[in-house]
Parts: C-alpha cells; sequence; structure tokens
C-alpha cells in the first residue's frame, strides 16, 4: 500500500495543473449519472406510465443519436477544438436531464434523450482529446486508467444513493436526481469557462504532406493500425459494455434464476473491483506492450464468461449467486487492463490536428457495439440459446487476443514501448 501511495503521489506530480482541474472533479461530475443510470427505464415505466417496450426503445435513442453525431463531433473538434465541443455537450446533457425530469410524454422524453445523445456522442472525443492535448508521455496511459476509476467511484455512488432515496409512490423523487444530474453539469461548465478557459484542444494542420494523413475518415481508416484497433474496439465492446445492460442481466435473472437484488450486489462488485485495482494495475502495466495487455484481457474475460454460464448449471442456488458475483469481480478486472490502454494507443497514434477523428472513430465503434450486443442478446436468450450465448462471448474474447496480437506489429511507440527500448539493429561491416 505505501508503495501504491508513492506512485499515485508521483502520478499527480507530473500532471500539468490543467490534468489536475479535470481529473479531480471527475467523480463529482459522474455522481449525477450514477444517480439516474440505474433509475431512468423505472422513472419511465413505473412513474409516467410509458409501455416497457417502449420506455427501452426511449432509451435507445441515446445510443443512436450518439452514434449518428461522433463523426461530426469529431470533425468538430479538429475544427474548432475540444472545449468548444464539450461546452456544448455539456450544456446539452443539462439541458435534456432538465427536460426528462418533467416529461409527462413519449414525445417529450424522446426529446430529452436525443439532447443527451448529443452529450454523449460530441463530448467523448472531445474529452479525449482535450486530455490527449494536457497529458502526454506514459502518464497519459495512466491518466486514462485513473480517470476510468474514478468515472466508476462517481457512478457507483450515485447508483448507491439514488437506490435509498428514489421511491416510485414519490414521483418528485425521480424528478429531483434528474435535476441533481442536470446540476452535476455545472462543475465541467465552471471548470471551462473558468480554470481552463484558455484551453482549446486544438492544433494547426500542418502543411500538405506534412503528416501523410489526409483529414477524411476513410483515409484514416484505410491505415491497418487504425482499422485493427477500430474491430478491436468494437469486438471488445460488444462482449463487454454491450453486454452489461442487456446479455448478463437477463442470463442472470432467466437462466442463472437469481434475484434483482443480486444483480445489483454484482455491479456493486464490479465499481469496488475497478476502484480497488485500477492504479495497482496501471503500475504493473506501465512500460509493456499494450497489445500484450490486451491479450491478457481476451483472457481473463473468457474465464468470467465461463463462469456466468456455469450458473446455468446450478440456477436458482447459492452457488450461482456466488458464480454472477464471481463473473462480475473477474470481468472488472480485465476491465482495468482495457481502459488504460485502447485510449492511450487511440491518441498516440493520432497527429495532433486529427485527434478528434481518431477518437470519434474509437467512440463510434463502442457506440454501434453498444447498439448491437444488446440485440444479439436479446435474439439468443428469447429463443433458448443461452450455451450459445455464452460461447459466442467466449469466442468473442478469444479473438481480442488474436486481433492485439495482429496489431502489435504495428508501430511500437504507439504501443506503450519507447523509441530507447526498442532493440537495435546490428552494425553491419566498418
Amino acid at each position: 500500500m505505501p508503495t501504491q501511495r508513492a506512485g499515485l503521489r508521483s502520478f499527480w506530480g507530473q500532471l500539468p495543473t490543467e490534468g489536475r482541474w479535470l481529473l479531480s472533479t471527475v467523480a463529482v461530475q459522474t455522481l449525477g449519472r450514477g444517480l439516474t443510470l440505474p433509475f431512468t427505464i423505472i422513472y419511465l415505466h413505473e412513474v409516467r406510465g410509458f409501455e416497457l417496450g417502449l420506455s427501452g426503445t426511449l432509451m435507445g435513442v441515446i445510443a443512436l443519436v450518439a452514434l449518428l453525431v461522433t463523426g461530426p463531433g469529431g470533425s468538430l473538434t479538429d475544427r474548432y477544438g475540444a472545449r468548444r465541443m464539450l461546452l456544448i455537450g455539456t450544456l446539452a446533457m443539462m439541458v435534456g436531464n432538465t427536460v426528462l425530469a418533467f416529461a409527462t410524454t413519449p414525445a417529450v422524453a424522446a426529446l430529452a434523450f436525443v439532447l443527451i445523445g448529443i452529450n454523449f456522442g460530441i463530448s467523448w472525443p472531445a474529452f479525449n482529446a482535450l486530455i490527449a492535448s494536457v497529458v502526454t508521455g506514459e502518464v497519459r496511459q495512466t491518466y486514462f486508467g485513473v480517470n476510468f476509476a474514478l468515472v466508476n467511484l462517481g457512478i457507483g455512488l450515485g447508483g448507491v444513493v439514488g437506490g435509498l432515496f428514489v421511491d416510485v409512490d414519490r414521483p418528485a423523487t425521480f424528478t429531483t436526481i434528474f435535476l441533481v444530474d442536470a446540476a452535476t453539469m455545472l462543475v465541467p461548465l465552471g471548470l471551462l469557462l473558468g480554470p481552463l478557459r484558455h484551453l482549446h484542444g486544438r492544433a494547426e494542420q500542418p502543411l500538405a504532406d506534412a503528416e501523410g494523413v489526409p483529414a477524411t475518415y476513410l483515409a484514416i481508416l484505410r491505415q491497418p493500425t487504425v482499422l485493427w484497433l477500430t474491430c478491436l474496439t468494437f469486438l471488445a465492446m460488444f462482449v463487454g459494455y454491450g453486454q452489461m445492460e442487456g446479455g448478463f442481466p437477463a442470463f442472470a435473472r432467466q437462466v442463472s434464476e437469481v434475484s434483482t437484488r443480486a444483480v445489483g450486489i454484482a455491479f456493486a462488485i464490479n465499481t469496488a473491483v475497478i476502484v480497488a485495482l485500477q492504479f495497482s494495475v496501471l503500475s504493473r502495466i506501465s512500460g509493456r506492450r499494450r497489445t500484450r495487455v490486451m491479450v491478457v484481457m481476451g483472457l481473463i474475460w473468457v474465464v468470467s464468461w465461463l463462469l456466468l454460464g456455469s450458473t446455468g448449471l446450478v440456477p436458482g442456488t447459492v452457488t450461482a449467486v456466488l458464480g454472477v458475483f464471481a463473473f462480475h469481480a473477474v470481468f472488472a478486472f480485465g476491465e482495468t487492463l482495457l481502459q488504460p490502454t485502447v485510449p492511450a494507443i487511440t491518441n498516440d497514434l493520432a497527429p495532433d490536428h486529427l485527434r478528434g477523428r481518431y477518437n470519434a472513430i474509437n467512440a463510434a465503434a463502442f457506440q454501434g457495439a453498444g447498439i448491437a450486443g444488446p440485440v444479439a442478446a436479446g435474439l439468443l436468450l428469447q429463443h433458448g440459446l443461452e450455451t450459445v450465448f455464452v460461447a459466442v462471448m467466449v469466442v468473442g474474447c478469444a479473438l481480442i487476443a488474436v486481433l492485439a496480437l495482429a496489431l502489435e506489429r504495428r508501430p511500437d511507440e504507439a504501443n506503450g514501448i519507447k523509441k530507447s527500448d526498442l532493440p537495435t539493429a546490428p552494425v553491419v561491416g566498418g
């Protein structure tokens, strides 16, 4: 523990002032999201009286809109700067949550979700681009990992507080949490308009042919490294986060036959493991090939899905409950390996003037998998193909390792290896 604290102090000391401002407020910003995330569909269905199918469809609007605006958002980030785009996204999130707090009709709720989707589509590439413009070198990978842990901490705490506060028999409690979520957006707005007002997160485009990468998405995707990384990201999201709100809960309830309380505890375990292990993991993967880290992550996720699949052999038992808990604990360990690596590779590959587009491609892969994952899980589990479902997840995790090894043949510096660490060619002659 003393070594970990020393490592954390060292990391904090290496951060520029702007990086400290951004990191120190993450948990507060995401607390509001944690308050509302687990309870949105309950709010729509049980408080506002929308049909369950309609409620789910309305929530899907967020991912769809985010996917549609991610591309333009990345281009605008490169053109006008990450800070300006974050201001727009944050305002959209604030207004969206305020509208949702008073949404009594599906049309008004849909408008709210469109605004929230705009935020997610714009803010993801812009935020990563802003971080990459402020934090450089090896510290960047650590930053992404610590940021991920703090995001989980804020969402986890928000979920606990929300669970204790909301009551379907008191609709005002739901209105309150959405208004609080909107109010937490004042924190990033204050940062961007105050201490960070001098940042823009935009780099001037170099002279023609200086970088050799045209400013189009098609040209970027034609690069083998970017294409492999995009495929890997999509697959990791499909078998990972794409199943967290759909495949996992459905399997746990229908096949493992555990209680909703057990499902909730499993998510809490996930958050606890990430917060507890992330910095320790970061210290161990520093200086190692990021592709090797992703190979390990894929194999860890294979174990997690096999654990969940095994609970179907003992449904409705204490063993099944423990298996569900174990799934989330092991899966969370894999997450601590994924989150520092993919954003770091993305931003180390990207020329400064194209960071918005590179991060937008990564975000689009994530969002596309977030749409496809629940659909695939729903179709398989609806038709009683739970064994096939688990097999698809296991094979997908194994393919992550294969794609990571394919990616390893690409540039070493983006893979977390410094030039000084690379073997030098022997001198021939003389």
